[in-house]
């Protein structure tokens, strides 16, 4: 099972104790992925159509616990994967859509069923389990809801910035999709909407993460500074050499003498080790600016 549907099978275990919070998320999942239509017998229905078995179940679960489901006939929607709601009396329907204080032609939420913040939280779960997924976070950090329109999105970057979740908008073929990229802000809605498991397997993953991001960096790192002392050496030595054959030791001051017999002895020492080496010792400093003369040397007798 994917990251996404791991988040959406705990938010459909999740217990909403208060009726207020059962109607915001019924609300919330009827608007992003329901629809109200007509069937042919002329009756009102709604239709939820949706991929994750989690939603359909989580929508007769509210049903249930808010006393509508025995009024209602189920089956699956047009075959969908969904949730089919109806009967041959309308007013069965118009029951729950007055419920979920519903506005003919509204695709947004009623703001009178998310007025507490723990209402925006069950909207916020019901978006989720709707229209919300999530990329898998060994690979990237992004989670989107795909919203049917303008309102809908912007409702839903509102409802986001009430917790200070900041989700930008953008345009996807015919749908308005609402996004979030930042890891952090990731974790913060996962926490708001109850999704308390898949966060802390998300923590554990970025933690893994920053770890072997840290360990690469300091590999990296130590790698390019080995290159380099390797690559200044044999620059050392290539001057050292070159001296040696054009110009001789024996014309070199002691001390550049010294150092010069020491890097050919000793061609992968460190600066640090080649100064002890020296009697008296030599710190690192005086060893390269020791070495930095002989390069001066070696340059000016190929010139």
């Amino acid at each position: 099972m994917s990251f996404s549907g791991e988040v959406k099978e705990e938010l459909g275990r999740i217990e909403n104790g208060a009726r207020h919070c059962q109607i915001a998320e019924l609300a919330s999942i009827l608007l992003y992925c329901g629809a109200v239509r007509t069937d042919a017998s002329g009756a009102r229905v709604i239709e939820i159509q949706s991929e994750a078995p989690s939603v359909a179940a989580r929508c007769r679960m509210l049903l249930e616990r808010l006393q509508l489901a025995e009024e209602c006939a189920f089956g699956d929607a047009r075959n969908r994967g969904g949730l089919y709601l109806g009967k041959n009396d309308s007013s069965i329907i118009d029951k729950a859509l007055q419920t979920i204080k519903y506005r003919e032609g509204d695709s947004v939420v009623n703001p009178l069923v998310m007025k507490s913040l723990c209402c925006k939280r069950a909207c916020l779960r019901g978006a989720f389990l709707s229209v919300g997924s999530m990329s898998n976070p060994e690979k990237g950090y992004h989670l989107e809801f795909v919203c049917n329109d303008t309102q809908q999105a912007e409702q839903l970057v509102d409802t986001l910035a009430c917790y200070e979740i900041h989700a930008k908008i953008v345009v996807r073929k015919k749908y308005q999709v609402v996004y979030i990229k930042e890891s952090e802000e990731i974790v913060a809605l996962l926490n708001v909407i109850g999704a308390h498991i898949a966060l802390m397997n998300l923590e554990n993953l970025r933690i893994l993460k920053d770890m072997r991001n840290s360990i690469n960096r300091k590999v990296n790192c130590e790698a390019a500074n080995i290159t380099k002392t390797v690559n200044a050496a044999a620059k050392q030595i290539d001057d050292i050499e070159y001296i040696k054959v054009h110009y001789g030791f024996d014309n070199l001051a002691d001390n550049l003498r010294q150092v010069a017999e020491l890097r050919l002895e000793y061609p992968d020492a460190t600066l640090k080790e080649l100064g002890g080496y020296l009697n008296p010792t030599v710190g690192k400093s005086g060893v390269n600016h020791r070495l930095r003369k002989l390069s001066e040397l070696a340059e000016k007798l190929r010139n």
